[in-house]
């Protein structure tokens, strides 16, 4: 009986759930077909909490999600080449501008999604703290590797040249720079123990147990590292918005509070 009341519980709040997206559809001037499927491309770096908040957001509306992850600008090339994409997150707004700019993307769909900080993460589990004013990184790799991601074109390979450039470390590391397709792949150089320290955003350290946060660069270092998301254009309009609006409620802004990201106010 009780197995009973439980399921029949869950039945409810599984209602009400669709009622709730429903009634978010409507208000933007949407409706969801039957059997609609989004398309998400999405910055690595929000891998972890957007597989959830997808996941939950399936259950939600019984609509399929499929996630599309790798580096922002490889996304975007993607995008202008004509890939069927519903959804771009992007990890820094330029390449959102650029696809906006091209008439890629839904201006009046676009919001800015998330907030991120910038770290320096070490191989293993218990790291001494480091202080980024003071602290010879070059010194520091003894003869290895710095793991970022593409410095000059992924947003956090972008933001971590700037970071360590105000703070004065560029000169001396960057011939020591390994550089990965994403921050994924720069996280993975250091988790493997391939680099002994790696530039990441925060949230993608937390998602290894096989690094540790040895200092968190300053907020004034860098410019604020925010991600956009907007709805492709020539894509699933209806559905795109519908997840976009589910990725602004408070259940989806606590998964990502959950997984370390910042949210800004909508």
């Amino acid at each position: 009986m009780n197995t009973h009341r439980a399921l029949a519980s869950f039945l409810q709040s599984l209602a009400r759930w669709r009622l709730w997206l429903a009634a978010a559809a409507l208000a933007a001037g949407l409706t969801l077909p039957a059997g609609a499927q989004v398309t998400v491309f999405a910055a690595s770096s929000t891998k972890t909490a957007l597989d959830e908040a997808a996941a939950r957001f399936e259950g939600i509306s019984g609509e399929a999600v499929t996630l599309s992850y790798a580096g922002s600008p490889a996304l975007a090339r993607q995008i202008q080449l004509g890939a069927p994409a519903d959804v771009f997150i992007s990890a820094n707004p330029g390449w959102m501008d650029v696809l906006q700019q091209e008439g890629l993307v839904d201006p009046s769909s676009r919001v800015n999604l998330l907030e991120n900080r910038l770290v320096l993460v070490a191989y293993g589990s218990d790291t001494a703290q480091l202080d980024l004013a003071e602290a010879d990184l070059a010194g520091l790799l003894g003869g290895g590797k710095l793991a970022m991601a593409l410095v000059d074109a992924v947003p956090a390979g972008i933001y971590g040249k700037a970071a360590l450039s105000e703070l004065g470390h560029w000169p001396a590391v960057a011939p020591h720079v390994a550089q990965a397709a994403n921050v994924r792949a720069a996280l993975a150089l250091v988790a493997t123990g391939e680099a002994p320290l790696g530039v990441v955003f925060a949230t993608d350290a937390s998602a290894s147990s096989d690094v540790s946060v040895a200092a968190v660069f300053p907020e004034e270092s860098h410019p604020q590292i925010i991600y956009p998301a907007a709805a492709v254009l020539n894509g699933n309009s209806e559905t795109a918005r519908a997840f976009l609006a589910y990725l602004r409620s408070s259940e989806a802004r606590d998964i990502f509070r959950r997984h370390g990201f910042g949210v800004p106010e909508q």
